[in-house]
C-alpha cells in the first residue's frame, strides 16, 4: 500500500465522535459510516487495476499442482500464518510456496522475507497483480478486509481472510456477492470451524437428538492486568521513513501518526470492535456450524468499560441473538475476568455440552425417564489452525465448500456488526433477513 491510497470520501462523511461514549452515537451516523466505507468500496477512487483484466482468468489447479501463496499483513497473526505456512511447505504436508508477502512496517517486511524467502511487496494491489499468485491470506486491520478481500477475488485469488468477514456488516454482503460473482473460493479464520467436534454436533443436532432448539450459549473470556490488545509499542516505527501511516488508516477516519492507534488497534472503533469483531466470530461461527446458519432477526447488546479505560472499545460485552427458527444464541465475554460459562445448545428434548473434543446429550427432565445420557468423543486436531488451512487448500483444488465459508460468515457478520450498533446506540437492532436491511 502507498500513502496515496485514500477513498473519495471527506473526514466528516466517516468520522464518528467518540469521546461523549455511546450516546455519542445515533444510528444513523453508524450506518452513514458503514455505508459510507461499503459504497467506497464499490464506487470510490479504489478501481480495479486494469492488470488484474489483462492477466486472464485464474489458473485451474490441479491436485498434483503446487499452489503459490502471497500473504497481505505480516503482524502479529500473519507472521503466525506465515510460519505455519512455511512449515506445511518445506515438511511437503502441503504442495505450496509463498511466494510474495505484504506490509506497510518495512520491519515486519523484512521479517517476513526472512522468514519464507518470498518477494516483499509494500502496496498490496502490486501483488495482487502478479499473475503467479494463485492464492492470499488477508491477515491486516479490519477495516481493511473488505477492499482487500474484493480487490484480491476480482484479481482471480482464492482468499483466505482472517476473521471478521468485515468491519461492518454493510460490507459482507458485497463481498459475499462478490465471492458468488467470481466463484472464487474464500474461507475465513474461524478455525474452530475445522474441529471436528463442531461437524459432529451438527450431525446429533440434524438427527433430532435435541429435539426444537430453543436457546444456546457460550462465551469467550480472558484476563489481564494490563489489559487486552496492549501489544508492544515498536520505537522503531517511523511514518514517513520506515512505515506507512496512511496505507494503514485507508478508509478509516484521518488522524495524525499515533503508535498506539497502530500496534493495539484493536481498542478503536475506527479499525475494530473489540470483543464484538475479534472473538465472538469465533463463537458463533462453530454455533451456527452446528445448529445451521441464518441470518438474525433481532440483536441486542450491553456492557461497558468495566476496568481498562485505555479503550474505546468495552473490556466487557455480552449479546443476545435470535434467529427465525425461533431459538436465540446468547455470547457473554469479559477481558477483566477469564471464567466462562459452559458451551451449550439447549433443545426442548435434551442439552448438548460441547467440551474440548467431548460431546454430552442430557435429556431434559419431561424425556428423562426415555432416554439415556449420550457422551461422544472425537478425535482431536492437535492444530485447529494448520487443519483451517489444509480445508482451505483442498477446496481450492477441489472448488468445494470451506468449513467457514463466505456464507456463514456473512450471517455471522450480521449478527455481530448488528451487535456492535445495539450497544453503541442503546438500541434493540432488528433486521430482515428477506430484504436484508437493519432497523430499529
Amino acid at each position: 500500500m502507498m500513502s496515496c491510497l485514500s477513498y473519495k470520501l471527506s473526514h466528516e462523511e466517516v468520522l464518528i465522535n467518540m469521546q461523549g461514549g455511546n450516546e455519542a452515537l445515533t444510528r444513523r451516523d453508524f450506518i452513514r459510516v458503514g455505508a459510507a466505507v461499503a459504497a467506497g468500496v464499490a464506487a470510490s477512487g479504489w478501481k480495479k487495476s486494469r492488470n488484474y483484466a489483462l492477466a486472464g482468468p485464474a489458473r485451474v489447479i490441479g491436485a498434483n499442482d503446487r499452489i503459490n501463496v502471497g500473504v497481505i499483513g505480516c503482524g502479529g497473526m500473519g507472521t503466525h500464518h506465515l510460519r505455519k505456512l512455511v512449515e506445511a511447505s518445506k515438511s511437503g504436508s502441503e504442495n505450496i510456496e509463498v511466494i510474495a508477502v505484504c506490509d506497510i512496517y518495512e520491519k515486519r517486511l523484512n521479517n517476513a522475507v526472512k522468514i519464507s524467502g518470498a518477494k516483499p511487496f509494500k502496496d498490496y494491489r502490486k501483488l495482487l497483480e502478479w499473475n503467479d499468485v494463485d492464492v492470499v491470506w488477508i491477515a491486516t486491520p479490519e477495516h481493511w478486509h473488505a477492499r482487500m478481500a474484493i480487490d484480491a477475488m476480482e484479481a482471480g485469488k482464492d482468499i483466505y481472510l482472517e476473521k471478521p468477514f468485515t468491519r461492518y456488516f454493510e460490507e459482507a454482503k458485497q463481498v459475499y456477492e462478490t465471492a458468488l460473482r467470481t466463484k472464487r473460493v474464500v474461507q475465513v479464520g474461524s478455525q474452530g470451524c475445522s474441529e471436528k467436534v463442531w461437524h459432529k454436533a451438527a450431525e446429533l443436532v440434524k438427527q433430532g437428538k435435541l429435539g426444537k432448539i430453543v436457546w444456546a450459549q457460550a462465551s469467550y473470556c480472558r484476563n489481564s492486568k494490563e489489559g487486552e490488545w496492549n501489544y508492544p509499542i515498536d520505537s522503531d516505527a517511523k511514518p514517513g521513513v520506515n512505515l506507512d501511516w496512511d496505507a494503514f488508516l485507508g478508509p478509516a477516519p484521518k488522524r495524525p501518526w499515533d503508535p498506539e492507534r497502530f500496534f493495539r488497534w484493536r481498542k478503536f472503533w475506527d479499525y475494530s470492535g473489540g470483543i464484538g469483531t475479534d472473538l465472538f466470530p469465533h463463537v458463533l461461527n462453530t454455533l451456527l456450524l452446528a445448529i445451521g446458519a441464518e441470518f438474525p432477526t433481532r440483536v441486542v447488546a450491553s456492557g461497558g468499560i468495566y476496568v481498562h479505560k485505555d479503550r474505546e472499545v468495552p473490556d466487557t460485552y455480552h449479546m443476545i441473538v435470535e434467529y427465525p427458527g425461533n431459538y436465540n444464541v446468547v455470547i457473554v465475554s469479559s477481558m477483566a475476568n477469564e471464567v466462562g460459562v459452559p458451551t451449550l445448545i439447549r433443545g426442548h428434548e435434551a442439552t448438548m455440552e460441547i467440551s474440548g473434543n467431548r460431546i454430552v446429550i442430557r435429556p431434559t427432565r419431561p424425556y428423562a425417564e426415555e432416554r439415556e445420557v449420550e457422551e461422544v468423543s472425537v478425535e482431536p486436531i492437535p492444530d485447529s489452525v494448520a487443519a483451517h488451512h489444509k480445508n482451505f487448500f483442498e477446496c481450492v483444488r477441489t472448488r468445494g465448500k470451506p468449513n467457514c465459508d463466505v456464507e456463514l460468515a456473512y450471517k455471522v457478520m450480521v449478527a455481530v456488526g448488528l451487535a456492535e450498533l445495539s450497544y453503541r446506540q442503546d438500541k434493540v437492532m432488528k433486521f430482515d433477513p428477506q430484504t436484508q436491511q437493519a432497523s430499529s
